[in-house]
């Protein structure tokens, strides 16, 4: 559990409530890991709260009668009771815990169309500055309650007046000599899904390596410093 100065803090506090009975019960949280306690994950609700105290308000510091607690949640345990409102009740944030959310997911998102799409005309990924300041001109809006995922397609229609996009996978065949062989092999396969490989009878190294088109250009020149230019790379397949 953090530290938690209640008095200089109570204005700016992320909480979760359960109503319950007529009964309101609320306590301080750590919004990230209560979000994730609440989604299932192996989370310790000492992590998740910021004072392991129930409130009846938390903003006027009016702690929850231990015996409502017994009655109406069937526990008067401070941690259990925790439980039961993260996982029953609302999580309530601050404003910037919001506006944190919404930046990390829009860096989330310009990045997978950095490294997905790429521009139709040169089959090339644009640049980060220029998703970015498409963002600006098509005043695109991250909601902070849908995942980057779930809001990519969306985002990618409002930007298409603006930045034209083509999301394409690519199957790169490569061919490593063997003093390089070693060294390459969990970079290639950290870019994509190897389709096949095959270690020649001279010990080079081939496969064919699909991976999203916006990754080629990163590719080539992780390859190539590892390599000193020492390969043979072929594009067999653009879809």
């Amino acid at each position: 559990m953090a530290g938690f100065a209640f008095d200089r803090e109570k204005l700016h506090m992320n909480l979760a409530k359960l109503q319950k009975a007529s009964h309101n019960f609320e306590i301080v949280i750590e919004p990230d890991l209560a979000i994730e306690f609440k989604n299932g994950k192996d989370v310790d609700i000492r992590d998740v709260l910021r004072s392991e105290k129930i409130f009846a308000d938390a903003h006027k510091g009016m702690v929850a009668s231990e015996h409502i607690m017994q009655q109406v949640l069937g526990t008067s345990d401070t941690l259990e009771a925790a439980k039961i409102i993260v996982k029953q009740g609302q999580i309530q944030v601050t404003s910037e815990f919001r506006e944190r959310m919404r930046e990390e997911k829009r860096k989330r998102i310009i990045d997978m169309i950095h490294s997905n799409g790429v521009d139709p005309r040169t089959h090339l990924p644009h640049p980060v500055t220029r998703i970015e300041n498409a963002f600006e001109e098509a005043k695109i809006k991250v909601n902070e309650n849908k995942s980057a995922e779930d809001q990519l397609q969306d985002v990618i229609k409002e930007l298409r007046p603006v930045l034209a996009i083509k999301f394409e996978v690519k199957e790169i065949a490569v061919k490593i000599p063997p003093e390089y062989a070693a060294k390459c092999y969990g970079v290639v396969k950290s870019f994509g899904t190897m389709l096949r490989d095959d270690w020649l009878s001279d010990g080079s190294w081939s496969v064919v390596l699909e991976m999203p088109g916006g990754l080629e250009t990163d590719f080539y020149d992780k390859i190539n410093s590892i390599t000193h230019g020492n390969l043979e790379t072929k594009v067999l397949k653009t879809k």
